[in-house]
């Protein structure tokens, strides 16, 4: 194994400051464009999650959606058990038909706990079975702290999610239902004219105007046994970065709408993303055995971005590390080893290397340079060996 260290910017790196420190009981907050984890406190472990799950239950509507077993257009049928869904209301009526939208903004907007038991009968049957059909799909997604009781997040002692299984259940629905995630959005929705009081979206990030970045997602939740939460989801209007993040613990509404959004700061305003190493760009060579050449460039496939704490940005550190030498021959943008970059803070990041150039395997000629080479290698070693000590007489 080989190493080399190579000086992007400085070699030298101090310690980094104090993390963001959140009053959340728990909180998992992600960039989603470098694929970092901001902050983890308490994500993995499952707890009540209140309207919050009902994200998972989007996430099976979404899916019957983009499978064509439904439409937007689609209707469902309102139950006895839904109409009489107690909490937060869309406040449908046993004579209505609502529409698969309309129910997207009354789980949306309204948190509709009626509207979630609509689209648990319209899709399982049963509530029930639509409970166990969310479980399944939950182990299938790797939501491996979650576990499902009913549609709506209603409290139930065994009804449990993490933080951070939230997170990526939201960072799916983005990333998998982009024309469906712009639903998030929408600020205010009023079922057949009914409660207009009820209309308002209640993420409490969705009119900040912050002038470098916005929000526009995903659900938030509270009961008296999990507090206020949010499950939210901004993009930065100066680079396009998103973050996705999850709290829950907190003691009011307020505290909620104030923590989501020094989050989002924190996260858009203590950290910056940098190209640390461009495309092609040679970064090392690796010792070639028996090729045309004796070694080979080592590049990076694509450019490589990271995010790095804005204090920091000019104070990274790497190596290079390989296996060597390297048989020949070798292909182009064959893999060939690994550069470890070390950010202040945000621990070790590995990105592959291949190689710059193809090498062809050298011929007689080079075979027998290659063997004189080690030979005089061996004789040199032989020659400043320190002589054997002699056995006493």
């Amino acid at each position: 194994m080989k190493r080399l260290m190579i000086a992007l910017l400085l070699t030298t790196v101090p310690a980094l400051g104090h993390a963001f420190e959140t009053r959340a009981t728990s909180a998992w907050v992600y960039d989603m464009t470098t694929h970092t984890v901001l902050l983890d406190k308490n994500a993995h472990t499952p707890e009540h999650p209140a309207s919050m799950s009902k994200l998972m239950t989007l996430n099976m509507l979404f899916e019957a959606l983009h499978d064509g077993r439904v439409t937007m257009d689609t209707t469902f049928p309102v139950s006895e058990k839904a109409w009489r869904m107690g909490g937060s209301k869309m406040f449908v009526k046993p004579d209505d038909r609502p529409t698969v939208e309309e129910l997207i903004h009354g789980i949306i907007v309204n948190s509709g706990n009626d509207a979630c038991v609509v689209v648990a009968e319209g899709l399982g049957g049963t509530e029930e079975n639509f409970a166990k059909m969310m479980n399944d799909r939950a182990k299938q997604l790797g939501l491996n702290d979650s576990h499902f009781v009913n549609a709506s997040g209603w409290p139930d002692p065994e009804h449990l999610m993490s933080m951070h299984d939230l997170g990526v259940l939201a960072v799916r629905l983005i990333e998998e239902f982009p024309e469906l995630y712009q639903n998030f959005s929408v600020q205010s929705f009023v079922y057949m004219n009914r409660v207009p009081a009820n209309s308002a979206n209640r993420n409490p990030l969705l009119e900040i105007q912050a002038g470098d970045w916005h929000a526009d997602g995903l659900k938030t939740g509270h009961t008296e046994q999990s507090g206020y939460g949010l499950v939210g989801s901004a993009k930065s209007d100066l680079d396009g970065r998103r973050i996705v993040f999850v709290i829950n613990g907190l003691q009011s509404n307020a505290d909620r709408a104030t923590e989501a959004e020094a989050i989002s700061n924190f996260a858009f305003r203590q950290f910056t993303q940098k190209t640390v190493v461009k495309a092609g760009e040679r970064l090392g060579t690796a010792d070639v055995w028996m090729g045309q050449a004796q070694d080979v460039g080592l590049v990076a496939a694509q450019d490589v971005k990271l995010l790095v704490p804005v204090q920091f940005q000019d104070q990274i550190a790497a190596e290079i590390v390989y296996s060597g030498p390297v048989d020949a021959p070798v292909a182009q943008g064959q893999e060939l080893g690994t550069l470890r970059v070390t950010i202040p803070g945000m621990g070790e990041q590995t990105v592959p290397l291949v190689a710059e150039g193809a090498v062809a395997p050298g011929g007689f000629g080079t075979r027998l340079m290659t063997a004189a080479r080690v030979l005089a290698d061996r004789f040199l070693a032989a020659d400043a060996a320190p002589p054997a000590e002699q056995p006493a007489q």
